[in-house]
């Protein structure tokens, strides 16, 4: 099904999922979608194997972490990040290099302090590689880290291939 874009959420410059700036970083992009869900894209990169050909399983992990906790960013007109308190994975299938993932992430039940959300990795033919359920606490970055947005470049870096639509 295809849902159109309605916003692209912030980079920054160090983070390891969303960093541009960081060597070691996956740069990947996020997509609020007019469905109330969160869409990750990412191209993974010989660079990010566990297996020869197949991601990490740790990376595959950090992308849905990072996606459905990034969804409570939706809410809320001022910042508001989701702290991970638990969070699981189950590998669903062999998640390949050098094509393009749609990682998808959402809310599920939410709560004055925390809030639950599901995500799913789809492989290029729409299957599930792997799906993630976590349990996040609600908090102002101010109370998370020392955070200096012009800093850490923090901030929706367009590029021409932004989708407008996403097929999920």
């Amino acid at each position: 099904m295809r849902h159109t874009v309605k916003h692209k959420q912030q980079n920054s410059k160090m983070c390891l999922v969303c960093g541009l700036k960081n060597p070691y970083g996956l740069k990947a992009a996020f997509y609020e979608l007019e469905n109330r869900e969160l869409v990750c894209l990412f191209t993974p990169l010989e660079v990010h194997q566990g297996y020869p050909g197949r991601l990490h399983g740790g990376i595959t992990t950090a992308l849905l972490d990072e996606t459905i906790g990034r969804a409570i960013m939706m809410n809320y007109e001022d910042s508001m990040w989701g702290v991970t308190v638990e969070f699981t994975t189950k590998f669903k299938k062999a998640i390949p290099l050098d094509k393009e993932l749609r990682v998808i992430g959402r809310i599920t039940n939410e709560s004055r302090r925390f809030f639950e959300g599901t995500g799913e990795i789809l492989l290029p033919d729409g299957e599930i590689g792997a799906s993630g359920i976590g349990k996040y606490i609600k908090l102002p970055l101010e109370k998370i880290a020392d955070f200096d947005s012009a800093e850490q470049e923090w901030k929706v870096t367009p590029k021409e291939s932004d989708p407008r639509e996403v097929d999920l």
